[in-house]
């Protein structure tokens, strides 16, 4: 719908002397740095005006066609806006018009990325990625779903907030959008066309990628066939550890009377499998060319590592100082600018059939409704479970088709033309199997996966080799977004289990709480049933009908709690249920539990300890810096015997250290370059180049059976192909796990390692600590000085958040105009302040708590919220980062939700007008 933007008063920041020298100072900077890019190339400058011409218009008002009455936008001084609104439409056509205000250059490259049409902004660098994402076909999928699966009143929600933001759009110049436009034209006469409701839909199955499971394991065990062989493999892979740490569901089964999940049932004998025949173990290494593909993804989203999680646990008011249930969460993803959240809240002024909703929490940007958040009854929180929707298959193919249970089958096909700036047309041919796209069509290396692939005599001639399919649950249309919305509507535990039910991709560990003390858990999700024995694993053989999906889990048989007696529930990606408990298999690749079990005994320390948890101790909990591989290793480290005085004045640093990964401390400093080092020296070094950093170069043995006995004998160069926030060893929580599995065990093969130059060979456990003791030391030095009583854990663990377009690829002064920091971090690796890194690579922070809340249940004002870098996404506005110190020092902001509270907060009022 068109927008009069006939105003009464131009943007709130004008009226604000107090801030205007800063944000004067900040302006002159960002057109000195425009003015010397342009320069360069075109000899055009840019004024004061340019950058800003995008700033919303946040007072007064503004004349929006197509509202039925007037809709206030109340912001506070953070910017964030609370809507108030008398029907559904005018809410969600407001929300649309307030999100593009601040964040339409985000909305429109996150449409571009999951149409695969980034090539039609960007150029030919895009291609490839466009070119995989066509091959999936995220937006194919989307415009489905619209058309044919999603609820009236979901459509009706989604073409409101597409209207709201094209009445933002119309009549703007892209320069009049966002200064990433004006940037962009310099090389491009790209102009952003309307928003549609699909556009809003399709984001979901960019979080749905960013969230998949485990297929890069899948990728990385065949990979390891190289150079490993089954019991190493397993080794690195270990189970996981249901009696150290709880799993989120600790009782229940499937009931044999009712067939439905019960958590108070008991589990039967039935669970367990056997293997079929004819399983395929893995792929040879030509997969990395698979992994590369798939990486490009998600860079543009966040690493899909081991890190990638969340916490969230709610205790309910029998222990809380309030007498009310607390819930808190914090969803760990890359690091963003601006942050991928988006904080709003949505008010009906009077609750009805024609107006439903009174929500607030975190949104995306381009999607309407709350993702996280509370309405006036209920809150609820998200994590990633972590279930495996995603299987490899190989695929013998020719001519004709593809082989499937001893015939040929057609393949499935479509064109699809990839428009590029600057440049000509492409034109791609998809071909599709039973088992999804073919996604190895987008290599010419993986035209010839599965050459030496160790399958058994029964599998078909591999010829040339077999092509790889990729069959994902988000690949079929689902209501993931009906569930947005019954979510912001629910009022007790039994429309929040239905909410649930729609909830199908990204698959969720939903956990809840109401006002009238009740907590609860739910596992929802489209989670396939494999046939009997395969467990997804490794890629699976396409063309016997064996390995083929058998449908999905019934959502009556996904596992729930209600009011546990322990009195809270922690969700941290750990296991749902112990697999012997529970006859379906939601995945082999949890999390290890590292910071769920740290939660749990923190709250059940409290509890046991007749204490009440307050919403400072919720907050303080988010912020738990204590390293598990910390407490198991330093014991037994400061044991070693070191005989260089200046390795062991480091080593000193670790005697009295308490594991807490403060930002200034030292001895986390050097703990975590020893563990790094160890990491290195014990499994990094025997890793093939596939799943090692790019450029870390070794003399190793040839891979296995890559030619005649003599040439085994012979080293050769290998360096790392892999980029550094996925390559292996990370050292997350599954690493924590394979090195306890072996710390007691001196003489394991993991601690031995050939001679270095100069260096002995390493025989045994302590020889490897030493090395790593000595050669972490030569690191910190190099990296922060000689003198130890400089070394912090924050000058290594640093925090750059990056502009997600052309903070990353533009001109370097471009760069450095749009990016913001560094910050020194404390927190780590399978902390609960979870502030990942990647240990082959080095220190750099690489994922975060992107938000962090914590809900008083029905107390609702006395909540508080943070988030990441701030509501707006315009490079030099007042609230383009000024959440960030707040969020580095753990601090929280009041979250006012009660029109009173609302109210009082309020710093700028626009009214949105018929």
């Amino acid at each position: 719908m068109p927008a009069n933007t006939t105003a009464s008063s131009g943007p709130s920041d004008a009226k604000k002397p107090g801030r205007k020298k800063g944000r004067r100072a900040r302006l002159l900077v960002l057109v000195l740095v425009l003015a010397l890019v342009a320069g360069v190339g075109y000899g055009a400058y840019w004024s004061v005006s340019t950058v800003r011409a995008s700033y919303p218009q946040t007072t007064g008002s503004i004349t929006l066609d197509g509202l039925s009455g007037d809709v206030e936008v109340k912001r506070d001084s953070y910017g964030i806006p609370q809507i108030y609104a008398d029907s559904d439409a005018d809410l969600f056509r407001a929300q649309g018009f307030v999100q593009a205000q601040d964040r339409f250059w985000e909305m429109d490259v996150r449409r571009h990325m999951t149409a695969g049409r980034l090539s039609e902004m960007f150029g030919s660098g895009q291609v490839e990625t466009d070119s995989f994402l066509r091959t999936l076909g995220w937006r194919k999928v989307a415009q489905k779903e619209y058309d044919e699966v999603l609820d009236e009143s979901t459509k009706k929600n989604l073409q409101s907030y597409a209207e709201g933001v094209n009445a933002y759009l119309k009549g703007k110049e892209g320069r009049d959008i966002s200064v990433e436009y004006a940037a962009l034209g310099l090389t491009n006469d790209y102009k952003p066309g309307e928003w549609t409701p699909v556009d809003s839909v399709a984001w979901l199955k960019a979080m749905a990628w960013d969230l998949r499971g485990n297929m890069q394991d899948e990728i990385d065990r065949s990979l390891l066939t190289s150079r490993l062989d089954k019991d190493q493999i397993e080794d690195l892979y270990p189970g996981y550890p249901y009696k150290q740490n709880r799993p989120i569901v600790e009782n229940g089964a499937i009931s044999p009377v009712t067939g439905k999940f019960d958590p108070e049932a008991t589990p039967s004998d039935s669970v367990g499998s056997t293997t079929p025949e004819g399983a395929t173990e893995g792929l040879n290494t030509q997969l990395s060319a698979l992994s590369d593909t798939l990486d490009e993804i998600p860079a543009l989203l966040g690493p899909n590592g081991n890190g990638i999680g969340s916490n969230s646990w709610v205790v309910n008011g029998d222990h809380t100082t309030s007498g009310k249930a607390l819930l808190a969460n914090d969803p760990h993803l890359a690091p963003m600018l601006p942050s991928l959240w988006y904080q709003m809240g949505l008010h009906c002024r009077e609750l009805s059939k024609s107006c439903q909703y009174d929500t607030a929490g975190y949104t995306f940007s381009g999607m309407p409704g709350v993702i996280i958040g509370h309405n006036q009854d209920i809150a609820w929180g998200l994590t990633n479970l972590g279930a495996d929707v995603t299987d490899l298959f190989l695929e013998k193919v020719s001519g004709d088709g593809y082989l499937y249970d001893g015939e040929t089958k057609s393949f499935k096909t479509r064109e699809e033309t990839i428009k590029v700036a600057g440049g000509r047309d492409r034109t791609i041919t998809v071909r599709e199997t039973n088992n999804g796209p073919l996604v190895s069509d987008r290599s010419k290396e993986l035209d010839k996966v599965g050459q030496k692939a160790p399958v058994s005599n029964a599998a078909p001639d591999r010829a040339d080799g077999y092509a790889v399919a990729l069959k994902w649950t988000a690949l079929e249309p689902g209501k993931s977004m009906d569930a947005v919305f019954a979510l912001n509507r629910a009022k007790d535990f039994t429309t929040f289990r239905k909410a649930a039910e729609y909830f199908e991709v990204p698959s969720q560990n939903l956990i809840y709480a109401d006002t009238k003390g009740n907590i609860g858990y739910q596992a929802p999700g489209k989670i396939p049933v494999r046939s009997k024995g395969y467990d997804g694993t490794a890629p699976a053989p396409g063309w016997d009908p064996r390995y083929a999906w058998e449908g999905y889990i019934p959502f009556d048989e996904l596992p729930y709690e209600y009011n546990p007696d322990r009195g809270f529930i922690v969700t941290a990606n750990q296991a749902v249920i112990d697999e012997e408990k529970y006859p379906h298999l939601l995945t082999k690749d949890w999390g290890y539990g590292a910071r769920s079990q740290r939660i749990n005994d923190l709250l059940t320390q409290k509890i046991k300890g007749g204490e009440k948890v307050s919403t400072d101790d919720m907050q303080k909990m988010q912020m738990d810096n204590f390293s598990e591989i910390a407490a198991l290793l330093v014991p037994e480290l400061k044991k070693i015997n070191i005989s260089d005085p200046s390795v062991r004045e480091a080593q000193k640093l670790l005697e009295g250290w308490d594991y807490t990964q403060e930002p200034d401390s030292a001895a986390a400093a050097y703990f975590n370059g020893v563990w790094r080092n160890i990491l290195k020296l014990a499994f990094g070094n025997k890793l093939p180049k596939e799943m090692r950093v790019e450029g870390d170069c070794l003399n190793v043995p040839p891979a296995k059976n890559s030619g005649p006995a003599d040439q085994q004998k012979k080293l050769v160069r290998e360096c790392g192909q892999r980029d550094g926030d996925t390559a292996q060893p990370d050292g997350g929580d599954r690493w924590f796990q394979v090195v306890r599995d072996i710390v007691d065990d001196q003489d394991n093969e993991w601690w031995k390692a050939p001679a270095r130059g100069r260096e002995d060979a390493l025989e045994n456990r302590d020889d490897l600590f030493a090395r790593a003791m000595e050669d972490a030391r030569w690191e910190l030095t190099s990296k922060l000085g000689k003198n130890i009583s400089t070394w912090s854990w924050g000058r290594l663990h640093r925090l750059t958040l990056k502009n997600q377009t052309l903070g990353t690829e533009g001109p370097g002064l471009l760069q450095r105009a749009l990016n913001r920091g560094p910050w020194n971090l404390g927190g780590g690796e399978a902390a609960v302040n979870a502030t990942g890194w990647n240990a082959a690579s080095g220190y750099e922070v690489v994922w975060v708590p992107s938000m962090r809340m914590v809900v008083n249940v029905g107390d609702w004002d006395k909540s508080r919220w943070i988030n990441l870098s701030g509501a707006s996404g315009h490079a030099f506005s007042a609230h383009y980062t000024d959440q960030t110190d707040k969020w580095v020092d753990g601090e929280l902001l009041d979250w006012s939700f009660g029109k009173d509270a609302v109210d009082a907060s309020t710093v700028d009022t626009l009214t949105l007008k018929p």
